[in-house]
């Protein structure tokens, strides 16, 4: 392995970069001197700026420069100045390889899909299997070029900006430090993700009257409208954040709470960064889908998940409605958070 520059690529979504970041530190460990860069997109970019093990953070506005001819030239003629030596495709598309393929990066390694003649080193891509949690085949990348990872620890970095922001809406809240802070999730990217909003209405009225907890509700733009639909409906008014927070922000929430509920959903993994115990509600029974590959990886998370019987998951084409959700109760979810605030 005798690289000098190394370029890790991943165009995914928020909770699938955050998997990712102990290629970084096992990256950096194995070659101390090494100039290290992580290429991710706008999105997602919050939760790898400031990571100490990097020498560079390269974002790709896949909405912006991306949409055009103009400026995905721009964008590759960037890379190219960075002269790396080796291209790390941590998740395979077409556009991923292409970009590090026309910016002559001369080695360029990632997964046996998705335009796959594109790499000079493919390897096998069986994560629709299932067999092993995400980040462990993000590790597979490193065990391709000979470094065996010493751990798996999850890193999001706490930024400035996020920190002062969240100490004064808590403050203009009247949430102390001693309370107890509960953060709530109640959207997820697909309906097969999704736990009824009443459920999360019944498990934050009953943490509220027993714990007297501080319930803060976090949500994304697409879900908004969840996050204040619960919020409406709870009995004491929660500090709903939803759709005005970060990215960035949600570190600095969920490193103030002392539980965090949630679906399967990338807020999961931040949690699990911070070092925040979560109660996490997953639906569908896919291997490639699963908590097995999926799930938190915090020592004292909690994961609800039940087989409804069905031949074949369908995902977010569930011809019987979401039974697998519906089976979980709001007593079930309320006897794991019990549990881990109970320690």
């Amino acid at each position: 392995m005798d690289y000098k520059k190394f370029l890790i690529v991943r165009l995914d979504k928020v909770g699938d970069v955050v998997l990712s970041t102990p290629v970084i530190k096992a990256l950096r460990d194995a070659r101390p001197d090494a100039y290290i860069a992580f290429m991710v997109e706008d999105y997602a970019g919050d939760v790898i700026k400031g990571n100490p093990y990097l020498d560079q953070v390269i974002v790709y506005h896949k909405n912006d420069e991306g949409k055009s001819l103009v400026g995905n030239l721009n964008f590759i003629n960037k890379l190219r100045s960075f002269r790396f030596d080796a291209a790390l495709i941590l998740h395979p598309t077409s556009r991923s390889h292409l970009l590090v393929f026309l910016a002559g990066i001369p080695v360029r390694i990632g997964y046996n899909r998705k335009s796959p003649f594109l790499l000079t080193r493919k390897i096998p891509h069986t994560k629709q299997l299932g067999e092993k949690h995400e980040a462990e085949y993000a590790l597979d990348m490193l065990r391709e070029i000979g470094v065996e990872p010493k751990e798996c620890k999850l890193h999001v970095p706490l930024h400035k900006t996020s920190e002062e922001k969240i100490t004064y809406i808590f403050k203009q809240n009247e949430i102390k430090k001693k309370d107890v802070v509960i953060t709530l999730h109640p959207g997820a990217s697909c309906p097969s993700k999704r736990w009824p909003p009443q459920n999360f209405v019944k498990v934050a009225d009953h943490l509220t009257e027993r714990h007297k907890a501080r319930i803060v509700i976090i949500a994304g733009p697409d879900d908004k409208a969840t996050g204040d639909e619960v919020a409406r409906a709870m009995k004491e008014k929660p500090l709903n954040l939803s759709g005005i927070t970060t990215v960035g922000d949600l570190a600095s929430i969920l490193v103030r709470s002392k539980l965090f509920i949630s679906n399967d959903s990338g807020p999961v993994h931040i949690a699990s960064a911070v070092g925040t115990p979560s109660v996490v509600i997953f639906g569908r029974k896919d291997a490639g889908l699963s908590p097995k590959r999926w799930g938190p990886t915090g020592e004292r998370d909690i994961v609800l998940h039940k087989d409804a019987g069905c031949p074949k998951c369908l995902a977010h084409e569930c011809k019987v409605g979401f039974k697998c959700l519906e089976a979980i109760t709001p007593d079930e979810v309320i006897a794991a958070a019990e549990q881990l605030l109970a320690q």
